[in-house]
């Protein structure tokens, strides 16, 4: 089976869409006019019931199926873009100053409306497609709001599948990692407060500056010489923050970075290490030092069952010869996580033409993953479904 027949006939509306979206990406908990222009397509799509404000600006779709059974499957795309200055060239660049859908979320919403419109218009399938559409996943917890604004309970679900572009070079391809597929995250900030003075008098000062390099140094042996080799696990400094004048050594620096593990036990072991370094570099400087973490994304955990099924609705849209069903976990991280702690489901990427990596100014989605994206959508809920059948 191809791209679905109604998707592709939406192909061009589908490309229109992605463009406009695309032209005016709206960062976490602002993506007011994409919510506005996500509720319109579905009611101009004759979808049932269209909720709008959940966790903010997210939307919610319900589209009935010819059957009456009672079991509910959910589908859920992203929304937000990334505070990144667009450097592509295209037509369709953004317009918006220092915004940019550098990963692809414009191109998620887009999929997920095109497979709105599959279902609502064929309806071939028994029981109840639930379509979500989140604010906020990059790293500000639109996941979580929804959660704790009662997605579920309002909207329940059996399960749930989401999706994800890769700029692999390989359209016409999707990959699933069965288990533990993206790994979690936790963000630090470390503040080292030493005791400032005149530059040309160093002597007299406690160099928060100077502390916080070393630091920075250390930082990097808690994977390579606590953490075992067999457990995944990143620390990355990010941000080094220090100094407002030439002739002033600082009194305070900051650092700010990120944890990426597959397990919450080498998370808690980073954790530890970090702090007791941080710990002994401020008595060995006569400086104060503070951490604080915070858990942004959960371990993503692809249900083995449900991972099956969603590869084979990727294998009647793509052949089997193009869906490999054992990719490797990737250290990204990805707040999808937290809904399938909540509900069993899965994940899945679909390859396209571009190169340009995630998150780069010179990423380029390429339009034609689109309707890819969107029958795979689509084809999950008629195969979980089935009219006449079990699933």
């Amino acid at each position: 089976m191809p791209v679905l027949a109604p998707v592709a006939a939406a192909a061009a509306e589908l490309k229109a869409i992605f463009e406009d979206l695309h032209s005016h990406p709206e960062l976490g908990f602002e993506e007011t006019r994409t919510a506005t222009i996500v509720a319109d397509t579905l009611k101009r799509y004759g979808v049932d019931e269209v909720h709008t404000g959940i966790g903010g600006t997210g939307v919610v779709g319900i589209i009935r199926g010819k059957g009456q059974g009672n079991r509910r499957v959910g589908l859920r795309a992203d929304m937000d873009a990334l505070p990144i200055t667009e450097a592509t060239g295209l037509a369709y660049a953004s317009v918006a100053e220092g915004r940019m859908h550098a990963c692809g979320h414009d191109g998620h919403t887009t999929m997920l409306l095109g497979a709105a419109r599959h279902l609502a218009e064929t309806r071939d399938f028994d029981g109840t497609a639930v379509l979500i559409f989140q604010p906020a996943e990059e790293g500000l917890g639109g996941a979580r709001r929804m959660l704790a604004e009662g997605l579920f309970e309002r909207f329940p679900c059996d399960e749930i599948y989401g999706i994800h572009n890769t700029p692999d070079g390989k359209p016409g391809t999707a990959t699933l990692c069965p288990g533990p597929a993206m790994a979690g995250a936790a963000f630090f900030d470390i503040k080292v407060r030493g005791k400032g003075s005149h530059a040309a008098m160093p002597q007299q000062s406690r160099d928060a500056l100077v502390i916080a390099s070393a630091l920075v140094g250390q930082l990097q042996t808690i994977v390579s010489r606590n953490v075992g080799p067999l457990d995944p696990c990143v620390v990355s400094v990010t941000q080094i923050h220090a100094g407002s004048a030439y002739n002033v050594v600082p009194e305070v620096a900051v650092l700010a970075g990120t944890v990426r593990y597959f397990s919450d036990a080498v998370c808690a072991l980073a954790q530890e290490r970090m702090r007791a370094l941080c710990a002994g570099f401020a008595l060995a400087h006569g400086a104060e030092i503070e951490v604080e973490f915070r858990n942004v994304f959960d371990v993503l955990m692809n249900d083995a069952e449900l991972s099956e099924a969603y590869l084979d609705a990727a294998r009647d849209v793509l052949g089997a010869a193009n869906v490999d069903g054992a990719a490797e976990p990737a250290t990204g991280s990805e707040d999808f996580a937290d809904m399938l702690k909540v509900v069993p489901g899965a994940y899945i990427r679909v390859g396209h033409a571009g190169t340009v990596p995630l998150h780069n100014p010179g990423f380029v989605l390429d339009p034609e993953v689109l309707p890819v994206g969107a029958s795979v959508l689509a084809r999950v809920v008629e195969r979980r479904l089935p009219l006449g059948g079990q699933a």
